[in-house]
C-alpha cells in the first residue's frame, strides 16, 4: 500500500457530485500532502474540471488525470493499482459499480463510494467480501449523506450510553438507539436515478430477504417494530424511513461486539406535524407504485438529469439533524449529529474524508476487512475527521 504513488483517486469527477468531491479535496491539498487523481471517461471534461479547482502554485497538490471507463476493466484494474483509496459517485452503482469493486478487491485498493443502493451492497457482499477480506481490503459503501450520519451517530450515541454503564451492564443489558432525521435539502439528477433503481428492486429484494435464513450466534442486533406514531418523548411524529440507513447500522452492531448482547435500531423520519405525516406518505406511496411501472418510471427519469443539480445558493439553505434516544440498563441518552446541505456539500465531506481517513490513519482503525459498513470500518478517527471538517456530533 505505501508503494502506491496515489494516496487518492477520485473516479466520476466529472459528475454533479463528483466535482464536489473534488472541490474538497483541492482544499484539503493545498493544506497537507496529497497525491491524488481525477478519474474519468473524458479527459477534456477531466481538464475542465481540473482548471476550475482552487490549486496550490506549482506541481505539489495538482490532481493528475486517469482516464478510465466504468465497463473497462482493465483501465480500472490499472487505476485501482496506482492508489491506495479509491472513490467512486459513477451511479446508479448496481448499473455500473460491480467492475471497479471487484478490480479494488483483487488489487489491494481500498474503496468507498455513496451508494444508497442495498441491493448493490448486497450483491457486492456476497460476491467480493471474502475476496477483500483475504487481501485486507476495506470496501465501504454507502459513505454520503446514506448511511454516515446514522451509522457513526448511532456508533457516537452508543458509547455515550456506555459511559453511564457499569462493566456488568455493558456486557448483559438489551440496548435500543432510535434516530429521527430532519432536513431540508433539495436532490440532483443522479440521486433521483438511483433511488428510482431502489424503489424498483424493493419488492424483489424483500422477497429475498423473507426467504433468507439469518445465522444464529450469541449476539442479537435487529431493528425494532416499524410504526408512524407520535412521540412525546421527542415531540415529533415518527414515520419509519425504507432506506438503506437502519441495514448498515445493524450489520455494524453485528460486527462490534460493544453494541452488546441484545441491540435493536429504529430509523425515523421526524415531522412536527400530522398534515406533514400525511403528504409525505401520499407521496412516497404515489412514487413508489409508479416506479414497479416501467413506462411510469421511464417518465420519472426525465425530471432531472444525472449531472443536474441545485445551485450553491440552494444548497447554502439546506441542513440536516438527527437526534439519537439511546436506552439501556434504566439509562437514558439524547444525541445529536447535524449539518450543513446533506445531499451534497456534506455528502462530498463525508465521502472525501472517509477516503482520506483510510489513506492516513489506518492504523488506527478497527479490524474488519471485506465489504463492511462505516462504524465498523471507520469509527472513531471517522468521527473525529468529520467533527473537525465541521459536522456537529455531541450529546445533548
Amino acid at each position: 500500500m505505501s508503494e502506491r504513488g496515489l494516496d487518492v483517486v477520485l473516479f466520476g469527477a466529472t459528475g454533479f457530485t463528483g466535482g464536489l468531491v473534488a472541490e474538497y479535496l483541492a482544499k484539503v491539498a493545498a493544506q497537507q500532502p496529497l497525491h491524488w487523481a481525477l478519474a474519468g471517461r473524458n479527459r477534456e471534461k477531466l481538464e475542465a474540471v481540473r482548471s476550475q479547482l482552487a490549486l496550490p502554485t506549482g506541481s505539489n497538490g495538482k490532481p493528475e488525470l486517469i482516464v478510465a471507463d466504468a465497463s473497462d476493466a482493465q483501465a480500472l484494474a490499472a487505476m485501482a493499482q496506482r492508489t491506495r483509496v479509491v472513490i467512486t459517485t459513477v451511479g446508479p452503482y448496481m448499473k455500473y459499480g460491480e467492475p471497479l469493486v471487484r478490480a479494488c478487491a483483487e488489487l489491494g485498493s481500498d474503496y468507498v463510494d455513496l451508494t444508497g443502493e442495498p441491493e448493490f451492497v448486497d450483491a457486492m457482499s456476497e460476491r467480493y467480501h471474502a475476496l477483500a477480506a483475504r487481501n485486507r481490503v476495506k470496501i465501504v459503501h454507502a459513505c454520503g449523506f446514506d448511511s454516515i450520519p446514522h451509522d457513526l451517530g448511532a456508533y457516537f450515541a452508543l458509547q455515550a450510553l456506555r459511559a453511564k454503564m457499569s462493566e456488568q451492564q455493558r456486557q448483559s443489558a438489551a440496548v435500543t438507539i432510535e434516530a429521527f432525521v430532519r432536513s431540508r435539502a433539495t436532490f440532483s439528477g443522479g440521486t433521483l436515478q438511483s433511488a428510482l433503481e431502489i424503489m424498483a428492486s424493493t419488492p424483489a429484494r424483500a422477497r429475498k430477504l423473507r426467504n433468507a435464513s439469518k445465522p444464529s450466534g450469541p449476539r442479537k442486533a435487529g431493528q425494532l417494530p416499524r410504526r408512524i406514531a407520535y412521540r412525546s418523548d421527542v415531540g415529533m411524529w415518527a414515520v419509519p424511513m425504507p432506506t438503506i440507513d437502519p441495514e448498515v447500522v445493524v450489520r455494524s452492531a453485528e460486527l462490534l461486539p460493544e453494541y452488546g448482547p441484545d441491540f435493536h435500531y429504529g430509523h425515523n423520519l421526524g415531522l412536527k406535524h400530522a398534515l406533514q405525516v400525511a403528504g409525505v406518505v401520499a407521496g412516497a406511496g404515489t412514487v413508489f407504485a409508479l416506479a414497479q411501472l416501467a413506462p411510469a418510471r421511464a417518465l420519472l427519469r426525465k425530471i432531472k438529469d444525472p449531472g443536474e443539480g441545485p445551485d450553491a445558493e440552494t444548497r447554502a439553505k439546506s441542513y440536516f439533524r438527527v437526534l439519537f434516544l439511546a436506552r439501556g440498563a434504566g439509562h437514558e441518552i439524547r444525541c445529536e449529529v447535524r449539518g450543513g446541505d446533506p445531499g451534497y456539500g456534506e455528502t462530498s465531506k463525508m465521502l472525501a474524508e472517509s477516503a482520506l481517513c483510510l489513506a492516513f490513519d489506518r492504523s488506527r482503525l478497527p479490524q474488519h476487512y471485506g465489504v463492511v459498513p462505516t462504524a465498523a470500518a471507520l469509527g472513531n478517527p471517522l468521527i473525529e475527521r468529520l467533527q473537525a471538517a465541521g459536522i456537529s456530533f455531541r450529546e445533548l
